[in-house]
């Protein structure tokens, strides 16, 4: 799908796994020169080579963990030498902890906090300046369902995907009077169909048996409230149903449109 977005300058965090690859791979097949955000080199080389198979005119990753303070720096330094950033993929996300609030460990919610919205903002300030000063961009925030309704046994995930909600919407507001639009997608439970399409730090990789192993030990009337019902005929998404609109989003197409939280969920909020 042409969307106009040739040699446009983009940057893409959480790049090497599930959703976030996704969206980078649906970027490179719009030839845009690629910026790829994530820790594993391995996974990001191996999107590297997917990227310019797909026709990224240029593509480059960067290997930093965005919970360091630093981390937004070198990534505009990178971004910088291909030219000034057109579009901006908030993708990284994900919980480092699950259970009812009540039983939860205080000193693991700023684990959450940080992961999911702290890396939100952060990145967000270092871009905006040049996008001010050009008088154009376009940022996507990859939110959740879990922000709209809550994500059961995920309590400050759920707040968290929330804050990105309210960031999008208010964010809009300041920075359309400089022609820079800021939307989010809130995707429903999304699993890659490829094994590898999940980096080492994915919480899907195999090797992440806490992440996998929890939904066992829960008693059935929990697992029944984790879950939702879409109306579609299968309970999950892919990544590339929500790479699709997040290009679309991104792309001079959607230019009359921002401030919106885009829920890509099977129809499981109806």
């Amino acid at each position: 799908m042409e969307l106009g977005l040739q040699n446009r300058v983009v940057v893409v965090t959480g790049a090497t796994a599930n959703i976030g690859r996704a969206i980078a791979l649906e970027f490179a097949a719009e030839g845009v020169q690629l910026v790829a955000v994530g820790r594993d080199e391995t996974a990001g080389a191996r999107l590297l080579e997917e990227a310019f198979a797909l026709g990224a005119t240029n593509a480059r990753f960067v290997a930093v963990d965005l919970l360091h303070p630093d981390s937004a720096a070198k990534i505009i330094d990178e971004a910088n030498a291909l030219g000034s950033i057109d579009v901006l993929v908030n993708g990284v996300g994900g919980n480092v902890d699950q259970g009812f609030f009540v039983d939860s460990d205080p000193t693991k919610w700023t684990g959450d906090i940080d992961l999911n919205f702290g890396t939100v903002l952060r990145l967000t300030h270092a871009v905006l300046p040049s996008m001010i000063e050009c008088g154009r961009g376009a940022i996507v925030n990859v939110g959740s369902t879990a922000g709209l309704v809550g994500d059961y046994m995920l309590p400050v995930y759920s707040a968290m995907k929330g804050a990105v909600h309210s960031f999008t919407r208010v964010l809009a507001k300041e920075v359309g009077q400089h022609g820079v639009r800021v939307n989010a997608v809130a995707p429903y439970a999304t699993f890659a169909k490829d094994p590898g399409a999940f980096s080492r730090g994915s919480r899907f990789h195999p090797d992440n048996t806490e992440f996998l192993g929890f939904s066992a030990t829960l008693s059935e009337e929990d697992r029944s409230m984790r879950l939702r019902r879409t109306v579609l005929g299968r309970p999950f998404a892919v990544p590339e149903e929500i790479a699709g609109l997040t290009v679309y989003l991104a792309s001079d197409r959607a230019g009359f449109v921002t401030g919106q939280v885009w829920s890509v969920d099977g129809g499981s909020l109806l």
